[in-house]
């Protein structure tokens, strides 16, 4: 019988001590490609104990940094985070080493805690706000997170001055030059011990007041106040936790941090849907302690470690789907930021739900589908030219609302705002609003589920032409499309999408696992859905032939 959603057990507890101590002793064989550094949508992750992100890897890493920001001409001051997870003060401390060595103006948070993702973004573009693009005074930043990911593991990522993800150019020269080291053995590495670095030479800022104190400017925090709603925000162990009390107290808000503890073996989490910890938002298994308290307020929300997830539960449906929740986001955000430019795009992943296609189209707004990514989306929010950008996986941002940027990462903080909001303003919870939205468009049934593939196999449907699908229907509809590049921006998917009228699905390969991951939906329900996976797989091996 399955665990998921049961209370964790001592038995499902990393030992802290233990992980921190191979940090330090276990040292990376660079001839093992689990070992490497490998940078994948959101940075280089592992844990200490497969020897996939120790000490050696941190310095190899920041040095490398480094190197590209010497490279790039970027000289101004590198904002540095991190998150609650165990490896994540370590990792923090081995990247101020190196930076302080090599004579880069670190600012780390003023009261040595932690810091969301999204409240980093928006350090690197407050800075950088008054700079010219090529200016080589622009600040930059890394936080130090594994996400949602389960308590053993560490994670590390690189944000550029223009304040999202590195793109593929930056991680690709990264990750090469920091395995480079490490097979040198760490031969060009600069390091100062941390014990002998002084309180003066580490610069300082307060990431969590200039975040919320500029929330005004994006969400309507009066409106949520003066309707009284009521909001027990969770922030699962994470980075948020004293963001969340600070924005009930600077704003008035009737707001509760259901759960106040930092705990790096997530002990008081229940288990995910593969019986691991994990504190994933957008999980029923891992949300299921917050769900069943969604009668006690009117909004109830959830992060992940570093805050760039969201979860929302509300009282009439529990907790809704990811997919859900964008729709209803896009379509009061547009409906509700009168100063947002008239042609400023939606902005959907291309394994997004077809609803947010129809509510884009009922408001008149073009639709920009990428590949799967944030990083796709920074561009568009910098210039305004995208006013939101969303991810199927529960990650999302928006403008501010004079249609000036906010952050150019995901920011859960601020899409659980939203959902008070959106209450505050309508009278409607958001999953009403979707019951809505499902009334005038269809019902939408979704999986993405994960299938059987070697590796060359992977390595031939990240390849594979539109022309390799030689069938005409799928379920019985009509063939509209067939895609391996995103529409919004002609960027490869690694994959292939399918599409008819009222289903698609997409099938990409697996960058950690022999799977690949198979995305399906369709507006006429279950049954059509199985239809769909069906048939996805039948074409997919097909189109795979004897690879």
């Amino acid at each position: 019988m399955s665990r998921a959603g049961q209370p964790a057990e001592a038995s499902d507890l990393v030992d802290i001590d233990e992980l921190i101590a191979a940090y330090y002793d276990l040292k990376p064989d660079p001839a093992v490609a689990e070992q490497r550094v490998a940078f994948g949508t959101s940075g280089h992750r592992g844990s200490s104990l497969s020897t996939s992100f120790n000490e050696d890897h941190i310095l190899a890493t920041t040095q490398a940094i480094v190197d590209y920001r010497t490279a790039q001409g970027i000289s101004g001051p590198l904002f540095l985070g991190r998150d609650t997870h165990g490896l994540s003060l370590p990792a923090e401390r081995t990247a101020v080493e190196v930076l302080v060595a090599n004579g880069v103006d670190v600012r780390t948070d003023s009261r040595d805690s932690w810091v969301p993702t999204p409240a980093l973004s928006h350090a690197i573009l407050t800075y950088n706000r008054d700079l010219a693009a090529d200016d080589p005074a622009r600040a930059d930043g890394i936080v130090v997170t594994p996400s949602h990911n389960p308590p053993r593991d560490g994670g590390f990522k690189y944000n550029p001055p223009h304040g999202g993800p590195a793109d593929t150019d930056a991680t690709g020269w990264i990750a090469d030059r920091a395995n480079a080291l490490i097979a040198a053995g760490l031969e060009g590495v600069r390091r100062t011990p941390f014990k002998d670095i002084d309180a003066d030479t580490l610069g300082s800022y307060d990431f969590r007041e200039g975040y919320v104190a500029d929330l005004g400017s994006i969400i309507d925090v009066a409106a949520i106040a003066k309707a009284g709603v009521r909001i027990g925000a969770d922030p699962l162990g994470g980075a948020s936790v004293e963001y969340w009390q600070l924005i009930g107290d600077r704003y008035g808000l009737d707001l509760t941090v259901v759960n106040p503890e930092v705990d790096p073996t997530w002990r008081f989490m229940t288990l995910d849907w593969d019986e691991k910890i994990r504190m994933d938002p957008s999980s029923p298994s891992a949300m299921a302690a917050l769900v069943a308290r969604r009668h006690e307020y009117d909004i109830l929300t959830g992060n992940d470690a570093d805050a760039d997830r969201h979860g929302i539960v509300t009282p009439d449906a529990g907790l809704m789907n990811p997919n859900h929740y964008l729709a209803v986001a896009i379509d009061y955000l547009y409906a509700h930021r009168p100063q947002w430019a008239a042609d400023a795009a939606v902005g959907k992943t291309l394994v997004s739900s077809m609803i947010i296609d129809r509510v884009a189209e009922a408001l008149g707004r073009r639709l920009l589908e990428v590949p799967v990514g944030f990083k796709w989306f920074v561009p568009g929010l910098l210039d305004g030219s995208v006013a939101f950008g969303g991810e199927e996986s529960a990650g999302a941002s928006f403008l501010r609302f004079d249609g000036g940027v906010w952050t150019t990462d995901k920011d859960g903080i601020l899409l659980c705002l939203l959902a008070a909001e959106i209450l505050a303003v309508t009278g409607k919870t958001p999953s009403q609003r979707y019951a809505e939205l499902e009334a005038e468009f269809g019902a939408s049934a979704y999986q993405r589920v994960d299938a059987p593939a070697t590796p060359a196999q992977k390595s031939a449907l990240s390849k594979l032409a539109p022309e390799a699908v030689t069938a005409t229907e799928l379920a019985g509809e009509p063939i509209t499309a067939k895609l391996s590049h995103a529409p919004g921006n002609g960027a490869a998917i690694g994959g292939l999408k399918v599409q008819t009228a009222h289903a698609w699905f997409a099938a990409r390969p697996s960058g950690t696992e022999d799977v690949y991951k198979l995305y399906a939906e369709s507006l006429r329900g279950e049954e059509h859905l199985r239809e769909v996976q069906a048939e996805a797989r039948a074409v997919v091996a097909e189109a795979l032939g004897d690879a």
